[in-house]
C-alpha cells in the first residue's frame, strides 16, 4: 500500500520538524552563553505558549475548569522534566551524547504506562530496554571512567518526560492539542520563572546576539515546531509519527557535530546506535505499519 499525498506531505513535515527540533538545541545552547538556563527557558515557553494561546484563542471558548487543571498538571510535570534537560544541556560537553539520553524517555513510556496505568505495554518493551542499558553505558563510560552530572539530568529528564507523555495522552481527548500546548508550555515557564530566583542569578542587561539566539529557539524551535507538528499529526497516523520522530537526536548530534566541532568515540557511537535501534524496537508495529504504507 502506497501513502496518500496527505501522509506524504504531513512526513515530510515531521521530517522538517525533527529538525526544527534539532536546532533547538543549538540555539539553547547559544542562548546560555548569556542567560541563566532556568531562567531562559522560563521565559521561552511563557512567550511560546502566549503565541499558541492567540493562535488557537477559538479554540479555549467552552473549556472546563476540571480540564483546565488537568492540562496545568500536565505543564508542572513537563516544567520539572525541562528544568532537568536545559541544565543538563548548560552542563553537557557533548549535546550529540545527551540527545541520545535524553531520547530514552521513548522506550520508558510503556514501563510507566504498565506501572501507573496497568497498561500492558507490547513485547518489545523488553527487548528494547536492555538494549538501551547497554548503549546508555555504553555513552556514559564513553570517555572512560570521567563522570558528568550533566547525562543524570538528562536520564531524569528522560524519566520525568516519559511520565508527563502517559499524563498528556490522557488529556489529549479532553482539550483540542493547542489550547493543551498552551496550557503546557505556559504553566511549564511559571514554574521555572518561580525557581529560577531561587537558584540563580537574573542578569540585568542581555547582550543583543543573545536576544537573536533566545527569539530563535522560542519563535523557531518552540512555538513554529509545535504548530507544524499539530498540523502534521492530523494529517497522518500516529505510527508514522512516532518512527519519524524518533530522528531528532540523530539530527542533534550530526548539528553538534557540525556547529560545535564535537565529536564521539568509537564506544559513544555505539551507544547513540544501540539506543537509536531500541527506539525503533519498543515501536516495532509503528514501524511495520509505516514500512506497510510506502
Amino acid at each position: 500500500m502506497s501513502a496518500s499525498p496527505s501522509h506524504f506531505k504531513a512526513e515530510l513535515i515531521l521530517v522538517l520538524v525533527t529538525v526544527i527540533a534539532a536546532f533547538g538545541w543549538i540555539f539553547s545552547k547559544e542562548a546560555l552563553a548569556g542567560l541563566p538556563p532556568i531562567f531562559f527557558l522560563g521565559i521561552r515557553f511563557v512567550i511560546a505558549g502566549i503565541v499558541l494561546f492567540f493562535v488557537g484563542a477559538r479554540f479555549f471558548k467552552g473549556v472546563r475548569w476540571q480540564d483546565l487543571k488537568g492540562a496545568m498538571a500536565v505543564g508542572a510535570v513537563m516544567g520539572v522534566a525541562m528544568m532537568f534537560w536545559i541544565v543538563g544541556l548548560d552542563q553537557v560537553s557533548n549535546i550529540g551524547v545527551g540527545a541520545f539520553i535524553n531520547s530514552l524517555g521513548v522506550i520508558l513510556v510503556p514501563v510507566f504506562a504498565r506501572l501507573l496505568f496497568n497498561e500492558q505495554p507490547a513485547r518489545s518493551i523488553w527487548i528494547a530496554l536492555p538494549v538501551a542499558v547497554i548503549g546508555l553505558a555504553c555513552l556514559a563510560l564513553g570517555n572512560g571512567l570521567s563522570f558528568e552530572w550533566a547525562q543524570v539530568y538528562f536520564f531524569i529528564a528522560a524519566v520525568t518526560f516519559a511520565l508527563q507523555f502517559n499524563l498528556l495522552t490522557r488529556m489529549s481527548t479532553k482539550l483540542h492539542v493547542l489550547v493543551l500546548t498552551a496550557i503546557q508550555l505556559f504553566t511549564a515557564g511559571s514554574l521555572m520563572l518561580m525557581v529560577s530566583p531561587t537558584m540563580e542569578e537574573i542578569p540585568h542587561t542581555v547582550p543583543l546576539s543573545i536576544v537573536g539566539w533566545f527569539l530563535a529557539s522560542t519563535l523557531i524551535a518552540t512555538s513554529l515546531r509545535f504548530l507544524l507538528q499539530t498540523y502534521a499529526q492530523s494529517l497522518t497516523p500516529a505510527s508514522n509519527a512516532a518512527v519519524i520522530m524518533n530522528l531528532e537526536p540523530v539530527w542533534t548530534a550530526l548539528f553538534a557535530a557540525l556547529w560545535f566541532s564535537e565529536s564521539m568515540t568509537g564506544l559513544q557511537l555505539g551507544g547513540c546506535v544501540l539506543i537509536f535501534f531500541a527506539m525503533l524496537v519498543s515501536k516495532w508495529k509503528q514501524v511495520c505499519v509505516f514500512l506497510r504504507l510506502r
